[in-house]
């Protein structure tokens, strides 16, 4: 499998600085985006440095592993790469009277061969589309989440609440974090979207189905998903981060050797 990552990030029309920070490593398969929080502009320190730290530990240890690391290996890699870089936000946060109250969510996503290993934290999310279907792979941890799950609201209420931004858990606000891990198997063809909540609070699921589906080059796709948002209003920094999985040269030589090309 091949995989190419595409990003795009803008601070929205109402915030004077963005907060959001994305990082990868296309040849070691590693994706972060965070969306920070708190603070005298702190946030956008948080998400800095954990996406910073948790892009360059995992593609360093995915170089000196990655011929022998089973997924298993990888999933706990990215718990220890994740509780690195929280203890390292939340000792700034202690260290620095302006960077008191910081955090940041999170979803990390290390793509190998046919499996993805994707862990989040708060509401940055992660989509798959796949032949023609959009799906959240994540859920959120968040206030709105727990009363859907809970019965309370339905999606549609959810949607017009004013408590979009409740996170119930985030990176660096406590000594330790829980990260939601889960493993995913890739087919040739998925298109992978990390986003921040500036994309997924203003434009609709099936509306970023839809933008993802343009006849247009990713480059061009994820900058319709930002300007999309800020049509819509830019309430907020709007950070996506396009994977594209692609057949490998080998399966490609067989599928061509089977059509006579």
């Amino acid at each position: 499998m091949i995989y190419r990552f595409f990003a795009q990030t803008d601070s929205g029309l109402t915030r004077e600085n963005n907060e959001d920070a994305v990082g990868f490593d296309e040849g070691s398969g590693v994706a972060v985006l965070a969306d920070g929080m708190g603070g005298y502009n702190a946030g956008e320190v948080a998400s800095s440095m954990a996406t910073s730290s948790i892009n360059s530990e995992m593609s360093r240890w995915l170089a000196e592993s990655a011929e022998v690391a089973t997924v298993q290996d990888i999933r706990r890699a990215l718990e220890i790469c994740v509780g690195n870089a929280n203890a390292a936000v939340f000792r700034a946060a202690h260290a620095n009277a302006h960077y008191s109250g910081m955090g940041t969510t999170l979803v990390a996503g290390v793509f190998r061969g046919a499996d993805l290993v994707v862990g989040h934290i708060g509401d940055s999310r992660c989509y798959r589309l796949r032949q023609g279907e959009l799906v959240q792979i994540t859920r959120d941890h968040s206030l709105l989440q727990e009363q859907i799950d809970a019965g309370l609201l339905t999606p549609e209420q959810a949607a017009l609440s004013m408590n979009k931004n409740l996170v119930t858990r985030a990176l660096g606000v406590d000594d330790a974090v829980l990260l939601e891990v889960h493993e995913h198997v890739v087919e040739p063809g998925d298109v992978y979207l990390m986003c921040s909540d500036g994309l997924s609070d203003m434009v609709r699921d099936q509306d970023i189905a839809k933008i993802l589906q343009m006849p247009l080059s990713p480059e061009l796709r994820a900058k319709t998903l930002v300007d999309t948002a800020n049509a819509h209003g830019g309430r907020d920094n709007i950070t996506v981060l396009l994977i594209q999985a692609e057949a490998g040269a080998e399966k490609r030589g067989l599928m061509a050797r089977l059509l006579g090309k």
